[in-house]
């Protein structure tokens, strides 16, 4: 498969993954990752391995939350490696009304323009265990 162009990458990140992270469209969000990818969220120490793993996570964190929201991108991006690092806001409201304002950091990292690793910084407490 031919490397994916940096516009691509960022459309990936932002509107296919987040996108559909942001609207609950659990099937769109995983279909980016590898059968045998790996999410995890270094400030916390979590891994989850694989795609049954990465699945029950996003679908325990969609049922915590109202609305999700991730917005206010940066973005550096290695076409060459296909890598792109991702700064941003993420706003939660969680189902028993809390509502959490996060600058996190995601590192993807992509083989045949899926997603074979994604490490997460989260500046708060981890929502996706």
């Amino acid at each position: 498969m031919a490397k994916l162009t940096r516009a691509q990458l960022i459309e990936l990140v932002e509107t296919h993954y987040f996108g559909n992270v942001d609207t609950k469209r659990l099937e769109p969000a995983v279909k980016y990752f590898h059968a045998d990818a790996v999410l995890g969220v270094q400030t916390a120490g979590v891994v989850h391995v694989g795609e049954t793993a990465i699945r029950r996570m996003f679908t325990d964190f969609f049922g915590s939350t109202k609305t999700i929201f991730h917005g206010d991108y940066s973005h550096v991006v290695d076409v060459e490696a296909q890598r792109i690092a991702s700064q941003f806001v993420a706003r939660n409201t969680y189902n028993d009304g809390r509502q959490i304002e996060m600058r996190n950091c995601n590192f993807f990292e992509l083989r045949d323009g899926l997603f074979t690793r994604v490490t997460i910084y989260m500046s708060g407490a981890n929502p996706l265990v």
